[in-house]
């Protein structure tokens, strides 16, 4: 049962990183070039325009959200096959790290609070414990998986 939910809140997560990437697309860069207009950035030792910095970061968060809502739905075939608590830890990990990676960047790059950036890696170290959790439910045996769900 719990492998269902991890498949819904995926596809819904995966559909928002598409409708996220759009809104990029078409109409993000012209609200930030007016927003952050003449603001710039140094990175990697080289000024950027800091619309051009922030519109790369949105993107980045609807990236990595994409990312993260298909591995949402390989937690849930996973859980459906061996009701494992690995993978349903691994599943509140990548959620976890879709709220704290991709929302802080979301919120950096649209308020301009650069603060929100300081979330962000705790963001990533959830995807990476994500990655590892489900590694090591996709490698135990099926009779080590029979721990209550998560």
């Amino acid at each position: 049962m719990f492998g269902s939910r991890w498949i819904t809140v995926g596809a819904i997560l995966c559909g928002f990183a598409v409708a996220s990437g759009a809104f990029a697309a078409h109409w993000l860069d012209k609200i930030f070039a007016e927003k952050y207009a003449g603001k710039t950035r140094v990175v990697a030792g080289e000024t950027v325009p800091l619309a051009a910095k922030f519109l790369h970061d949105f993107k980045t968060g609807a990236e990595y959200q994409m990312y993260h809502g298909l591995a949402l739905i390989a937690v849930g075939v996973l859980v459906d096959r061996r009701k494992s608590r690995l993978a349903n830890l691994a599943g509140w990990s990548f959620s976890a790290g879709i709220v704290l990676f991709s929302g802080s960047l979301y919120l950096l790059t649209l308020t301009g609070v650069t603060k929100w950036g300081a979330v962000t890696p705790l963001g990533g170290a959830a995807f990476l414990l994500g990655w590892a959790l489900l590694a090591g439910a996709a490698s135990s045996h099926p009779s080590d998986s029979t721990a209550p769900q998560a």
